[in-house]
């Protein structure tokens, strides 16, 4: 997140290198390097190599959910294992007490970081940064 956040503060229509982005951030440049893959294979960033190469947005911040990078990077957001995939292969679903709870939380764990963007972020942040005296 923090580095799709660094890009959409940063973005000036040209690419950001990641050591720009680590130094900004505090993260590891080899880190940022293991990340950019996943993203790149999910057409969520530009990439340019060479003489002032690196990283863009492929769209507007205001284009991306937190919900779409979190499952890029993390994989699933259900708070629990039988949830991760659309089919329930748990041999105790059927009769799981709990598993509603847990498909409850699931959709609004989704809805929550589905309605936020990144724009949405970087508007909050100006709006702390603007009125903290």
């Amino acid at each position: 997140m923090r580095l799709m956040l660094d890009l959409a503060e940063n973005n000036n229509g040209g690419f950001i290198s990641l050591k720009d982005v680590a130094e900004r951030q505090g993260i590891s440049k080899k880190y940022l390097e293991q990340i950019v893959p996943v993203l790149n294979k999910s057409d969520i960033l530009q990439t340019n190599r060479g003489f002032q190469g690196g990283y863009k947005l492929a769209r507007e911040p205001e284009k991306y959910t937190v919900a779409e990078i979190l499952m890029l990077t993390e994989g699933s957001l259900a708070p629990v294992a039988c949830l991760d995939n659309e089919l329930n292969e748990c041999e105790r679903s059927a009769d799981c007490a709990m598993l509603p709870v847990w498909k409850g939380l699931n959709d609004v764990i989704y809805k929550y970081l589905n309605s936020i963007t990144l724009q949405d972020i970087l508007d909050k942040r100006s709006y702390i940064n603007n009125y903290i005296i």
